[in-house]
């Protein structure tokens, strides 16, 4: 029995260990990678920015004070003020608070729904050719152009966007898990599960599914940047986020008619749109490096 028991205890030791060391190489290669550490580096000052907004701005977005309306950047306005003489540096902080947050509810949002259309579609192929029919017809439509539809049918407001974006957002989702499915299930240990009486619900949500993460992770996070860009285009537009709430979009689109004398009204706001998108993508690509290995021994090939 005490053999046993050493026997069990230093197994048990020998996992943990085997852990650690997985978690150190896993961190290695985490700061190894720049575009990781770069973009995480910009996903952290911007998500700063958004929980701390009240603090930063230290202002209502939504004061006026025409007195000094179109002022250039002074010690007084660091960013200036826009054409109804509102604080632009409070205005940027809240406009990009709430880009990130349409941004991180539409790629959850989609992740979630177009992880359940992508595991059932992959798995079945009876539900395949109807599921993913549907998902090919809303991927024919031009994002944008199918956003303002729905929107034009919805109404504008910050709910319905959001609601749109992520039916825009879920093909390409379903797509990416839809692709791992189909090869995770053509795997030994899936026939093996199959032969041991294994339900479908059993295995596709946990023999499969984690097959799937690494891909809808990577997606996701183009999926927030995108989402923020369409959202901004949609609210230059006019057809987004409703003024007077502050988006970028709205800010951009605000700043569109004075650009000429007032140009900072659009720099500022353009400037954080770009850091936000520019910090998602770095973080993607880098992450995507560092999850999958083939994409790894490809890189080092080049």
């Amino acid at each position: 029995m005490r053999a046993l028991e050493t026997e069990a205890a230093e197994i048990a030791a020998g996992r943990l260990r085997l852990k650690q060391e997985n978690r150190r190489l896993f961190a290695r290669r985490f700061l190894a990678n720049k575009p990781v550490v770069a973009g995480g580096a910009l996903i952290a000052i911007v998500a700063i920015v958004s929980l701390l907004a009240p603090w930063i701005a230290g202002g209502d977005p939504y004061a006026l004070d025409v007195i000094n309306r179109l002022k250039a950047p002074s010690a007084a306005f660091p960013l200036g003020t826009d054409n109804f003489g509102r604080d632009l540096l409070t205005r940027v902080v809240y406009g990009t608070r709430m880009s990130a947050e349409v941004g991180f509810a539409v790629a959850a949002g989609a992740s979630a729904i177009g992880l359940v259309v992508g595991l059932y579609a992959g798995y079945f192929k009876w539900l395949d050719q109807i599921l993913m029919r549907v998902m090919d017809g809303l991927f024919a439509f031009p994002a944008v152009l199918l956003a303002i539809a729905m929107m034009a049918a919805l109404g504008p407001s910050v709910g319905n966007l959001i609601v749109c974006l992520i039916i825009v957002f879920v093909p390409s989702i379903a797509r990416i898990v839809r692709s791992s499915v189909l090869v995770a299930k053509e795997q030994t240990y899936v026939e093996a599960m199959h032969a041991l009486g294994a339900s479908h619900t059993r295995i596709i949500w946990k023999h499969i599914m984690p097959n799937a993460l690494s891909a809808l992770i990577v997606q996701g996070t183009f999926v927030f940047a995108e989402a923020i860009i369409v959202e901004a285009a949609l609210s230059f537009l006019g057809a987004g986020i409703p003024a007077p709430t502050p988006s970028l979009g709205n800010l951009l689109s605000d700043g569109k008619m004075f650009i000429y004398n007032s140009s900072w009204m659009v720099v500022f706001p353009g400037l954080a749109l770009v850091i936000v998108v520019l910090g998602m993508n770095l973080f993607g690509d880098g992450l995507r490096d560092l999850l999958d290995p083939h994409s790894r021994r490809s890189g080092k090939k080049r």
